[in-house]
């Protein structure tokens, strides 16, 4: 699939972002009827459940462990708003089947529809800290788990982050969302970017690669959330994971040599460009999530810190060199 294709589909993805349509895909449940009705709907777990405990985190969900018998289990019902976030939970399953099979995410035990639900295997591991990241060694496993990734099967989804940051301002000005200067201003440098890089195939991307993520089982790098995942430019993930977890420009060539083996200056400014267009991307989330969300959080001040780490990157002298650099 090349961007063109890409860029297609995520046209297509903009309109049902922007209108109710979205919300038809599925129908997410209260959590007083998790126990009652979920749960429950499980193969195999009706009357064998010993505990249901909340699991921290979720803005686009809510998470459950389930202890089954002597196993364990994670159960995550959608969130009302997360349709207009772009996450289609028929796509989330399909991909979380895929990396399952690539030995990547966990288990898929079963999905329940029309609420979207979603029920993996327990990962047992240790989550991998802020500080690990930047060793050399960390590094080199989590280059193994991506190329994983991007080496699985394809599915049936589009993301670009040039389309989604469109989509973001649209469905925010729809939802009753002001549109900050700084999108006008990240616009043009957007369109820098998606001009500068090449059109190669696309494979499938995570998209969301915060450490939060990452779990270290004592054999391999798993990955979980992929509510985010679809096809894509696998530079996306390399920046998204260096700008997420702030690699410097030394933890950045032991990535990229990690993953590729041998470093180009190409390599190099593609991971660069696509750590400006993460951090667009995370901005206009939270502008979305301003205009959306019933979460006591100041996603205003959220959209605010990724949109002066954009432009401090993007006023980087060697700004320019990245452009030119990107499509050698």
């Amino acid at each position: 699939m090349t961007r063109k294709h890409l860029a297609d589909l995520a046209v297509t993805a903009i309109l049902w972002l922007s209108g109710d349509l979205c919300r038809l895909r599925y129908a997410p449940m209260g959590v007083e009827l998790i126990g009652a009705t979920l749960v429950e709907r499980v193969p195999g777990w009706r009357g064998n459940v010993r505990e249901v405990e909340p699991l921290e985190g979720g803005i686009t969900n809510r998470n459950y462990r389930v202890t089954v018998g002597v196993d364990t289990f994670v159960l995550r019902v959608p969130a009302e708003t997360g349709a207009l976030l772009g996450i289609d939970r028929f796509v989330e399953h399909a991909v979380s089947r895929v990396v399952a099979a690539a030995g990547v995410g966990p288990d898929v035990i079963a999905f329940l529809e029309p609420e979207g639900a979603l029920v993996t295997r327990f990962i047992v591991g240790r989550p991998v800290s802020t500080a690990e990241v930047h060793d050399p060694r960390m590094l080199q496993r989590i280059a193994q788990a991506l190329r994983r990734i991007h080496q699985a099967a394809p599915v049936d989804a589009a993301f670009s982050p040039f389309r989604v940051v469109e989509a973001y301002a649209l469905t925010a000005g729809r939802h009753g969302g002001r549109l900050p200067d700084a999108f006008e201003r990240a616009q043009p440098i957007a369109r820098q970017i998606e001009a500068a890089l090449p059109d190669e195939p696309a494979v499938l991307c995570h998209n969301d690669l915060l450490n939060a993520n990452f779990i270290d089982d004592g054999a391999t790098i798993r990955i979980v959330d992929w509510e985010y995942a679809a096809m894509g430019d696998r530079f996306f993930d390399l920046g998204n994971f260096a700008v997420n977890n702030q690699l410097s420009e030394l933890d950045e060539m032991s990535l990229l040599g990690a993953y590729f083996g041998r470093v180009t200056s190409a390599q190099q400014a593609r991971l660069r460009l696509m750590r400006i267009m993460s951090d667009f991307r995370e901005a206009m989330w939270g502008v979305l999530q301003s205009a959306i969300s019933t979460l006591d959080v100041d996603f205003d001040a959220y959209a605010q810190r990724h949109f002066d780490r954009l432009f401090r990157a993007t006023d980087d002298p060697r700004f320019a060199d990245w452009l030119r650099q990107a499509g050698a």
